[in-house]
């Protein structure tokens, strides 16, 4: 019987990313078939939600967020039987679908798109997206070069990401019917919400006001400086405002997720209003560094300003846009956030960032709130740090003028069997991105039920988590070493160098890694214990 309640406010949403995590034909591209029948296996990880990254028809030129018809399935990834067969496997194993939704723009092979260059200038076609007789401002994309591309019969249309994803006109009602027709297409197919890209950037101010600060893939905006034209602006409260009404209409809890790389966190509690959206991504928590004063600050900011709209919390580590944090934390803290790396780049302590990773997810993984892992961090996978660059395909590789190596070394297909073609990750051993040989190691099957591993220290955590209801608890400073308490548990991590002792008649239930001889927390490790 799937949860119908509040479910959202404490859960642990798993992101898939389709392309990369299980291939059922052998073509070296993962695809709907593949997901469902691993389904089983995320079940058995013990979350409650899976999000999928974009599977409708696309030109594939920004890994499917450049999508062409909103209503189906990408030949490479099956049909809308597969997603029917996926959505319904997933609720008999008691898990949520929550898919992606791209509504700041779409492929400039969609049929809107490309009746509005047969149409030309001045015509309702061209009014559905930001057509100009010249480019009105110096905007850049955030894939780098100009947001302005010029068409064949001379005007322009903006494009803040790559040239291929025209922006839609959200000031045009003809847009916004449109995506609710989307919307209700999918919640009569059965999905449990949707995660919201680019959620800031639907609006933009009506006089197209220049912008001369450099824009970053994501985030990059001083939270201090003056609000950016075309980002996080007022009106797309009411379009979220309307969205979320015809979310009511249906059963079972569906939910919306901002992506919005907003700040500060009180700005961000604004998507999460009571009639708006039900979560935001705290993306201020993924950069944080690994600190104690740092983590301690984004925590209580947090849970204060979505406190002040009696929404949950976010955490999240991992996700499609960003190097895993197994590297990230495997770098000398304060190192700024990276943006891809490369096998000319610094390398990180692999070991050390495996080390901190884990502690970081025990941390996370015990804060009231809901909680988002990204495929394959539950294996302790690093980024493909040493991938040549003739196999990247991110557009941001190309647009920076080979500046940023882009988000390729997060996506490369999953292990899943140590001897198997591919890793398990398909029948054959085609893959659309290389996996290192070390990813042996991480492989599924040489996991489970293997004592301290990463796998099974996911696993157990997420059984605890359940078991003393963390995501609905609340969150107590303790003096002392970096502890919380949450519930009945206590939290304590060590950024140290020396081991640090636990509290008197404190019992473990839980630690990243061992403790020394003497019942110590050593450096880089975080303990769940019962008082």
């Amino acid at each position: 019987m799937l949860r119908t309640d509040d479910w959202w406010r404490d859960a642990v949403i798993y992101q898939v990313y389709p392309r990369s995590f299980a291939d059922s034909d052998g073509d070296g591209m993962g695809d709907l078939p593949g997901i469902t029948s691993r389904l089983p296996q995320l079940k058995e990880l013990g979350v409650d939600a899976v999000w999928l990254s974009p599977f409708y028809p696309s030109p594939q030129h920004d890994a499917g967020y450049d999508v062409a018809d909103y209503r189906g399935v990408d030949r490479r990834f099956g049909d809308l039987g597969d997603a029917d067969k996926l959505i319904a496997e997933a609720h008999n194993l008691d898990l949520k679908i929550i898919v992606d939704l791209v509504p700041n723009h779409t492929s400039d092979q969609h049929e809107w798109f490309r009746a509005a260059l047969a149409a030309g200038p001045g015509s309702p076609e061209r009014e559905r997206y930001i057509f100009r007789d010249e480019p009105p401002n110096s905007w850049q994309s955030v894939f780098g070069g100009s947001a302005w591309e010029q068409v064949p019969d001379g005007q322009w249309y903006l494009h803040l990401f790559d040239v291929s994803q025209p922006d839609l006109n959200w000031g045009n009602p003809e847009v916004r019917a449109e995506f609710l027709d989307i919307l209700r297409f999918w919640l009569d197919r059965g999905v449990d919400g949707f995660r919201v890209d680019v959620a800031h950037g639907l609006v933009k101010e009506s006089n197209l006001a220049d912008w001369t600060q450099s824009s970053q893939i994501l985030g990059g905006l001083d939270p201090a400086g003056p609000p950016p034209p075309m980002w996080d602006q007022e009106g797309v409260h009411e379009i979220y405002r309307s969205w979320r009404a015809l979310l009511d209409e249906y059963q079972g809890g569906r939910i919306l997720v901002a992506e919005a790389w907003v700040a500060p966190a009180s700005r961000l509690a604004r998507y999460v209003r009571p009639d708006e959206m039900h979560q935001a991504f705290n993306f201020p928590y993924l950069e944080a560094q690994w600190r104690p004063a740092d983590l301690r600050a984004v925590i209580d900011e947090s849970l204060e300003a979505s406190g002040t709209v009696g929404a949950p919390t976010t955490w999240v580590l991992s996700n499609h846009d960003v190097v895993r944090h197994a590297t990230r934390l495997g770098y000398p803290v304060g190192t700024p956030r990276m943006h891809g790396v490369g096998a000319e780049d610094p390398q990180p302590d692999t070991a050390l960032g495996l080390r901190r990773a884990r502690a970081a997810t025990l941390l996370m993984l015990a804060l009231p709130g809901s909680v988002y892992l990204y495929q394959g961090e539950e294996l302790g996978l690093p980024e493909h740090t040493t991938m040549p660059d003739e196999f990247r395909e991110d557009p941001a590789w190309e647009r920076s003028g080979h500046a940023e190596r882009g988000r390729d070394g997060c996506r490369v297909p999953l292990p899943w069997e140590a001897d198997a073609p591919s890793y398990g990750f398909g029948p054959a051993d085609a893959s659309w991105l290389p996996q290192p040989a070390t990813w042996a190691e991480y492989a599924l099957d040489r996991q489970q039920g293997i004592p301290g591993s990463t796998w099974e220290l996911y696993r157990s955590a997420l059984e605890l988590r359940r078991q003393h209801g963390l995501g609905g608890g609340s969150l107590t400073w303790q003096d002392g070493p970096f502890s919380f308490r949450n519930r009945d548990l206590l939290v304590l991590t060590n950024f140290e160098e020396e081991p640090v002792e636990l509290p008197p008649g404190a019992r473990v239930l839980l630690s990243s890694e061992p403790l020394d001889g003497d019942g110590r927390v050593p450096a880089d490790v975080t303990v769940w214990a019962a008082l």
